[in-house]
């Protein structure tokens, strides 16, 4: 709690107000996000379920049986099964931010699994994190894009995290998102029912609720923009009429037209993802996309530091 006081405390004292995307994933916020993900225009989930369901037979020859599968940021686990069958691991441990979300998704998936020993881990893995001691090398498992959320030192301060907390002899399979034509984009980010409208509203609800806010919801609109010169699409809450509001007893103003920056969703091109994974200690060995090349899996492993060159 204390720390998404203090992250919203400082976000809405910025000129330009904004909130970290991973507080949207309360209870409401992750039963939102499955309904997202199941959207015509949403096309990230549909094209990276398809490549896992084609693919994960290869990652299983170049990562061979038994490792311990770590996902993080792991939602429903709608993808896992796929990445689960085809590798044979140790064990399973999923790590999201969404407690009794994240419980009933392990459990739902024992179901599939039931002899596979399966530890969810309630975690925020931006952070550092203790994983449980299995025996056996690490395969983590980032998939939806997540790494998109994040600007580029951040995202290279997460792979370099990630590193550290699967150790030696880890790899990681990781999905991205690439770059395509605008329409297609928004689209994705502001669909026609507005379930992703709802989404992003949530985080205002969740405020008032958690952290004793008075932000009038009527107030504000949803917002989805491209953004050329970062290769990201935003999110932003819009200010739809000059409001007043109060967030853990501290007041604050916003204008007609002002916005809360509440997400980026960057895109890559196939040289910008190999060099992000190299820049936070990850080395690709393989990358499989679809015949639109809208989506892009990678399968890194940690290798020893050399002198240059």
């Amino acid at each position: 709690m204390s720390d998404f006081r203090d992250d919203v405390l400082a976000g809405f004292a910025q000129a330009q107000k904004a909130v970290p995307a991973r507080w949207f994933y309360d209870d409401a916020g992750s039963a939102l996000f499955e309904e997202i993900t199941r959207l015509p225009e949403y096309y990230p989930t549909r094209v990276e379920t398809a490549l896992l369901a084609e693919r994960c037979g290869e990652v299983a020859a170049l990562t061979g049986p038994g490792r311990v599968v770590v996902e993080f940021g792991s939602g429903s686990s709608t993808k896992t099964p796929h990445l689960l069958r085809a590798v044979v691991p140790s064990a399973y441990v999923p790590v999201d931010i969404s407690g009794d979300f994240l419980r009933a998704s392990a459990a739902e998936l024992a179901k599939d699994f039931p002899t596979l020993d399966i530890v969810p881990v309630e975690a925020d893995f931006t952070k550092p994190l203790t994983l449980p001691s299995f025996p056996g090398a690490k395969l983590g498992f980032f998939p939806g894009s997540t790494i998109g959320n994040m600007i580029a030192r951040t995202a290279v301060d997460l792979l370099r995290s990630m590193r550290a907390t699967l150790g030696i002899g880890a790899m990681m399979l990781i999905g991205m998102d690439r770059v395509k034509g605008v329409e297609t984009l928004l689209a994705a980010y502001d669909d026609a029912d507005g379930v992703t409208a709802r989404f992003n509203l949530n985080l205002l609800a969740r405020i008032n609720r958690e952290l004793g806010g008075t932000i009038p919801l009527d107030a504000f609109a949803h917002e989805a923009r491209w953004n050329d010169g970062y290769a990201r699409i935003e999110m932003h809450l819009r200010a739809t009429r000059d409001v007043v509001f109060e967030v853990a007893g501290q007041r604050f103003a916003m204008h007609t037209g002002e916005t809360i920056h509440t997400e980026n969703s960057h895109k890559y091109g196939p040289r910008d993802a190999r060099l992000l994974l190299r820049s936070g200690g990850w080395s690709p060995i393989a990358e499989w996309t679809d015949t639109g090349d809208q989506f892009v899996l990678i399968l890194a492993e940690v290798r020893s530091p050399k002198s240059a060159p």
